[in-house]
């Protein structure tokens, strides 16, 4: 940490992050100051959903979230400064956008989208990704025409009634299978991040309509 102090003593995405790693002991943020693997690039204090186990954002403090969400909306160059450091110094690095001291990554897509152009202006290397409810659509093209390599969509149900019951979306369903669309148009790499719920998602109706969710968006 003190190193990255010292490289980026401006950079508020790095004291963020130093919080994260120091005081809730973030697997995300440890892996960014330990060099390894995937690092995190959150940005976005905003969210279109309410998901009933947001962990960034409890309202209502019951049950309290166990981290506080980010504040602020970082530069595109203090992402790229973070983002460029990680994928120098880490063998096969991926850095990711969606966090979970974050809400929606969409939200701040055109700030992401200058952010990945620097990125990309300076290395082919590493991979840029995106944890996302996979809510826009227009915004997943744009930022895949950028450079965004992999879009790994939050989901706990690929039927409309179920998902809505846990999101609870200001967004349309549909647009979750539009996004993944436009990805794997342009050749990216989609994939699903399952909420799991025992003795919901294994009930026959889910399971198949997850099935039916990823044969049809490829």
């Amino acid at each position: 940490i003190q190193t990255w102090q010292k490289e980026l003593p401006n950079n508020r995405l790095v004291k963020h992050l130093t919080h994260c790693a120091l005081g809730y002991g973030c697997p995300a943020a440890l892996n960014l100051f330990q060099g390894r693997e995937e690092g995190p690039l959150p940005t976005s204090p905003g969210c279109n959903a309410g998901c009933l186990g947001c962990i960034s954002l409890q309202e209502s403090c019951e049950p309290p979230s166990p981290q506080e969400r980010i504040a602020f909306v970082p530069t595109p160059q203090e992402i790229a400064e973070v983002a460029l450091r990680h994928i120098r110094h880490v063998e096969e690095a991926v850095v990711s956008f969606g966090q979970g001291c974050e809400g929606e990554p969409l939200l701040a897509a055109d700030v992401i989208r200058d952010a990945i152009r620097i990125i990309r202006s300076q290395t082919d290397q590493g991979t840029i990704n995106l944890n996302s409810n996979a809510s826009l659509p227009l915004k997943i093209a744009e930022l895949a025409d950028a450079g965004l390599d992999s879009l790994r969509i939050s989901m706990n149900s690929a039927r409309k009634d179920t998902y809505q019951a846990y999101f609870r979306p200001r967004y349309a369903f549909e647009a979750v299978m539009q996004s993944a669309r436009e990805m794997k148009s342009r050749g990216k790499f989609v994939s699903i991040n399952l909420f799991v719920f025992p003795g919901l998602t294994d009930a026959p109706k889910e399971a198949q309509a997850l099935q039916e969710f990823i044969t049809e968006n490829g």
